[in-house]
């Protein structure tokens, strides 16, 4: 039995329209909410996610055009038929904003492992209006708070890797390993939004039907982080972070933004890496402040 979304009586109040366009010679399934002429934002879901993740932040920003694919090899989009590595995902994203036709007049939001991708696709010359990162991959993973956990999280994708194809999927797949990845990232209190948050992990985490774009995927997104790309990008950037990330601490975040030409840092307290779960509300109030209702679109 699922669990209803605190958001949902929101996010029914937007329309919204799926697709599928070919992009690099692959399907690319993605969502469309709100109308058109309304300013444009671009998401881009993180690491094992799909679209649906990040509706609760679509739910609290209403008169926006808000286009949000499933990333190549995840949700209902097909896997690349090059690596998924940095190189594939920022040419795929480039190419997508090219194949929906959304032009100059746009910011690019990338939510953790998305951060990566946008932030480095920016840098490799995708030019958004503004750039927004939330829970922004700001250092190595291997180096954060729960770097001892992130450690184990490469043990078990070697271990996926190894095994053949089919007890592989069902390591990566195994809903009680979900469940913890679950629990450790979840900080709120409330008992219903926990539930919310598991169902979520449990629906969608595991929405995936290629394990080597997921391993691939993997690798790409503990070997980078948005320090690389951060003095190459040279539009507008809005960080929302959390006082309690388990991937990157404050004080990285505090550093990260220092990188950039023209940065902005906006601390959520008392939360930690799922921002888009616990609080879309607050993060949406932080975008508003930066990309307007009025912006051209």
């Amino acid at each position: 039995m699922t669990t209803a979304s605190p958001y949902a009586a929101q996010l029914a109040r937007i329309p919204v329209r799926e697709h599928r366009t070919t992009v690099l010679g692959t399907t690319t399934a993605w969502w469309e909410y709100g109308d058109e002429g309304d300013p444009v934002i671009v998401f881009v879901h993180g690491f094992r996610g799909d679209h649906h993740g990040l509706e609760p932040i679509v739910a609290n920003l209403p008169g926006f055009r808000i286009v949000s694919p499933d990333l190549p090899g995840f949700g209902e989009s097909a896997p690349l038929s090059s690596p998924h590595d940095l190189d594939g995902y920022t040419a795929w994203l480039a190419a997508f904003v090219e194949a929906i036709g959304v032009g100059d007049a746009f910011t690019l939001l990338g939510h953790s492992f998305g951060s990566i991708v946008a932030s480095a696709t920016v840098a490799r010359g995708l030019r958004p209006e503004r750039l927004v990162l939330v829970n922004p991959i700001g250092a190595p993973a291997l180096e954060g708070p729960r770097g001892v956990m992130t450690r184990l999280a490469v043990l078990y994708y070697q271990a996926a890797a190894a095994l053949p194809e089919r007890a592989g999927f069902a390591v990566l797949k195994n809903r009680a390993i979900v469940r913890v990845m679950s629990v450790t990232m979840a900080k709120t209190r409330s008992r219903e939004l926990r539930r919310f948050i598991h169902d979520q992990h449990d629906r969608y985490f595991s929405a995936f039907g290629d394990r080597d774009a997921v391993l691939e995927a993997f690798r790409t997104s503990v070997g980078h982080d948005v320090r690389e790309s951060a003095p190459d990008i040279h539009v507008p950037v809005l960080l929302v972070v959390a006082e309690r990330d388990d991937i990157t601490p404050l004080e990285a975040q505090r550093r990260l933004a220092e990188l950039f030409d023209d940065a902005r840092l906006e601390v959520i307290p008392e939360v930690g890496h799922l921002i888009h779960y616990e609080t879309p509300g607050d993060a949406a109030k932080r975008i508003l402040d930066f990309v307007p209702r009025g912006a051209t679109a």
